[in-house]
């Protein structure tokens, strides 16, 4: 079964998979944030990311590649009454305008593996304003330990040193690695261990 099939399986399911709540990581980042703002979610899934910014006044884009999910992130938004532009698209065939959000979130994008991490963390990059934050939350190696939720390949998950190095062209505000109990649904529930980075990009 492809990597799609499998995902479009998961978001067949009636419920929202990782709940319908916001990532804590990135609620915590709300003051943060500016009403009339541009905001990019990456493979944002459900939707719980992108219609929670939009409750924060953000114009947000998002795009995932699984029809299923696009279509549970839809009904979301109409729910919570906001707009979000979802789109169906894959890494490597989403637009990507340039220079163009304030806000560039990637919560648990662990499916890729270094190829495509390495042409999704440029193309983040690309999309980022001057001024504009990068936001991202991952599991690092000690996950495969806990098995509470991400991929089972290690070199798809996050060190400190991988993101600095992918991220050194950014001022660095922020990164972190820690262990919690994560409550997202019932794909990310229990005793994790976590990486979370911010970034803003230089003007």
């Amino acid at each position: 079964m492809s990597e799609l099939a499998r995902w479009n399986l998961r978001f067949a399911e009636p419920d929202y998979i990782f709940g319908t709540a916001p990532n804590r990581f990135l609620a915590s980042k709300k003051g943060l944030f500016r009403k009339g703002e541009t905001a990019l979610c990456v493979a944002d899934g459900e939707g719980r990311n992108s219609v929670w910014l939009a409750e924060q006044g953000l114009e947000v884009d998002a795009f995932d590649f699984s029809p299923p999910a696009v279509e549970k992130a839809k009904r979301l938004a109409a729910e919570r009454g906001v707009h979000v532009r979802h789109e169906v698209a894959g890494v490597d065939d989403w637009r990507w305008p340039r220079a163009a959000y304030d806000v560039v979130a990637a919560i648990f994008v662990q499916f890729a593996g270094p190829d495509m991490r390495g042409r999704m963390f440029a193309r983040m990059l690309e999309a980022l304003k001057p001024g504009g934050l990068l936001l991202l939350e991952g599991y690092t190696p000690k996950q495969l330990e806990y098995r509470t939720g991400g991929p089972s390949q290690v070199e798809n998950l996050y060190t400190a040193p991988m993101l600095r190095e992918a991220f050194r062209d950014l001022e660095i505000l922020e990164l972190r690695e820690y262990e919690d109990e994560l409550e997202e649904g019932e794909r990310h529930t229990g005793r994790s261990a976590l990486i979370d980075l911010v970034a803003r990009a230089r003007a």
